[in-house]
């Protein structure tokens, strides 16, 4: 068994994969209890054979992590970082090593997937949206603020809101926190959309969409692009496994 962990700002993906099972969870990842979430997640689990990591968070969380798989299994974590070319998947970013192991990990997994051109939407506390030409080459990409984001900014720059959790269903808020919910939700639904149209554009004929992240099923209903979409919760984990049975 192989345990394969996308750490991310806020939360902690991981799945055990085998050649016959893939279970997947998540929890909140929580700075100041580190050691006790480790144990409440992994302690009573099988012993893996390998311990596959990418990770965007806090560095002092993956060296909590580093050492709580070396205490109590004796192991190594090995940690993704991008390069030139992995598994088919060319990286033509200026500095192929700053390109976030998340989005790396997630282009490798969607050439896989695909014999087509593709652009991966990932939607956490950041949304990057990536394209991938048919060939594997990782053409560029964009980064813009995440939901939650979107929401806390308003509050830390304005006097008056202070209430951001309300009703999304539709843009017409009849309350100041319907209106910054309802607005960020339907606006980064409209960036993506005009993001992937213009990156189609780019990419040609067949291209199609694969979006995950946490808020994927928060944007996902909203979109109006006119390319197939596919939502895929685990593109990133999948892509560790990936590297984890032919890499590492």
């Amino acid at each position: 068994m192989n345990l394969l962990v996308d750490l991310g700002n806020a939360r902690i993906k991981w799945a055990r994969a085998q050649p016959r099972s893939w279970q997947t969870a998540s929890a909140l990842l929580r700075d100041k209890a580190l050691d006790q979430l480790f144990d409440h997640l992994w302690a009573e689990g099988p012993v893996p054979k390998k311990v596959v990591v990418a990770c965007v968070a806090n560095p002092k969380v993956l060296q909590a992590m580093d050492r709580w798989v070396l205490r109590h299994w004796s192991l190594k974590a090995h940690v993704v970082k991008a390069q030139r070319e992995l598994l088919g998947v060319k990286n033509h970013y200026r500095e192929p090593a700053t390109l976030g192991a998340d989005r790396w990990v997630a282009l490798i997994a969607a050439h896989r997937m695909s014999t087509g051109p593709l652009s991966v939407v990932d939607c956490g506390t950041a949304v990057t949206i990536d394209a991938l030409s048919a060939q594997g080459d990782f053409l560029g990409g964009v980064i813009l603020p995440g939901l939650q984001l979107l929401r806390s900014s308003l509050v830390g720059a304005t006097h008056e809101i202070r209430e951001i959790d309300g009703d999304d269903t539709n843009c017409l808020g009849l309350s100041t926190a319907d209106a910054v919910t309802g607005g960020s939700a339907f606006g980064l639904a409209g960036a993506i959309d005009r993001i992937l149209t213009e990156q189609a554009k780019q990419l040609g004929r067949g291209v199609r969409v694969l979006i995950t992240g946490g808020d994927a099923t928060r944007v996902l209903p909203r979109l109006r692009v006119e390319v197939p979409v596919e939502h895929v919760p685990d593109l990133v984990l999948r892509g560790l496994a990936l590297i984890a049975e032919e890499v590492m």
